[in-house]
């Protein structure tokens, strides 16, 4: 421990610093498309209409089932060659890892994202909808301006947390060699050997962040806690 060196991190801090601020991005873009792709996929569980239902139902319980990392390596490695076959193209299109990484989150994390909207939507009492029809507001209307606005409420804080478990998981697109947080912590410890301390000032990072993070999530869920 005598042997630690932490001044490498102070004349790499810029770079480290563009590294979380791709993560912080990829978190944010994946947050709020996995919501707007969950949302859609709940309200495709909870329809009527039984296939669109099975078929909600099968994607969310696939993408639950299977880690994220497997789904990051199909995505990355075997999209291009599916639409090389769909489209007759002569070699594989580039996808890049960069934009791998946006679509696989969005789709991985709506799975779950869905779960949490649908138990938002069903706590909301049947009879709102039933008061909504009776004003003359359609299916849609009574979702978009009753029940869906109190689902987001109800899971706020659910959402949130959920968030910070994609803010941690993000880290694993460091190995598709993305330069986010992790990914350039670990580019800068081989070039310096100093691995012990950028892991050591990685974690403490993530600590401090997930930490006050879901301090914050705690406040929020007292102070928009509804009294029943």
């Amino acid at each position: 421990m005598g042997n630690l060196d932490f001044s490498v991190i102070g004349s790499s801090l810029p770079y480290l610093m563009k590294g979380l601020q791709y993560t912080v991005q990829l978190t944010v873009v994946a947050a709020v498309g996995g919501v707007i792709w969950g949302t859609l996929l709940a309200l495709a569980r909870l329809s009527s209409n039984r296939f669109l239902s099975m078929a909600a139902a099968g994607y969310v319980n696939l993408m639950r089932s299977i880690p994220l990392l497997l789904v990051i390596f199909w995505f990355y490695f075997l999209m291009p060659v599916l639409l090389q076959v769909v489209t007759g193209a002569e070699r594989p299109p580039s996808i890049g890892a960069e934009r791998s990484a946006y679509v696989t989150f969005i789709l991985f994390e709506g799975a779950y994202f869905c779960e949490i909207m649908r138990a938002g939507i069903q706590s909301i009492p049947r009879g709102q909808v039933g008061a909504a029809y009776a004003l003359g507001l359609n299916y849609s209307q009574s979702m978009r301006l009753i029940v869906l606005p109190q689902a987001f409420r109800n899971m706020l804080p659910i959402l949130l947390t959920q968030t910070i478990i994609l803010f941690q998981d993000v880290s694993l697109v460091s190995l598709l060699n993305v330069t986010d947080f992790v990914g350039a912590a670990g580019k800068v410890a081989q070039r310096d050997s100093r691995v012990v301390e950028m892991y050591l000032f990685v974690a403490i990072v993530y600590f401090v962040m997930c930490s006050g993070l879901s301090m914050l999530v705690r406040q929020l869920q007292k102070k928009i806690a509804i009294v029943r």
